[in-house]
């Protein structure tokens, strides 16, 4: 068992900070996007059960950040060994892979909460005009941009750290 002290001076520590930060921030900025949105269609389906599959499309676009941090999660979990549970990774290597974690974790974040309002608007569109549904994803589409960007950003910085 390392002490807390010597727990900053163990490369494991800071790639399995990168996993958490990756998984967990990313997690919360679809939680609360997709939540977000959840919200505004209550309104709708309370006054009309057939647009639930409209709804239900741009309920699901701030959920991808989740699924981005949840794969450069396991990326880094398969390139680094930690699912052998057989990895001594140097600090150096550990604040690497810390590093490499950060464009997605904070974009994700950022993005799934700003993807969540953008389509929680759109959910407006199709209350009043139930026809526009595409323009209403296109918009909430735009901002999944830059999490795509950030997600291969932090791709290509993991398999650029040797192991």
């Amino acid at each position: 068992m390392e002490t807390f002290g010597t727990l900053f001076t163990n490369g494991n520590f800071y790639a399995y900070l990168g996993v958490a930060l990756a998984v967990g921030l990313c997690g919360i900025g679809s939680a609360k996007g997709v939540g977000l949105v959840g919200q505004a269609s209550s309104g709708v389906l309370s006054e009309d059960p057939e647009r639930f599959g409209q709804c239900l499309v741009l309920q699901a676009l701030p959920g991808t950040q989740g699924i981005y941090g949840f794969l450069i999660g396991f990326i880094i979990m398969l390139n680094s060994g930690m699912m052998s549970g057989d990895v001594q990774l140097s600090v150096g290597t550990g604040a690497y892979i810390l590093a490499a974690s950060l464009p997605i974790a904070l974009v994700g974040l950022l993005s799934g909460i700003a993807q969540g309002k953008v389509a929680a608007a759109g959910i407006n569109i199709i209350a009043k005009k139930p026809d526009q549904l595409s323009k209403a994803m296109v918009s909430a589409a735009l901002v999944e941009t830059y999490a795509i960007l950030a997600f291969l950003i932090s791709m290509l910085l993991i398999f650029n750290i040797e192991m």
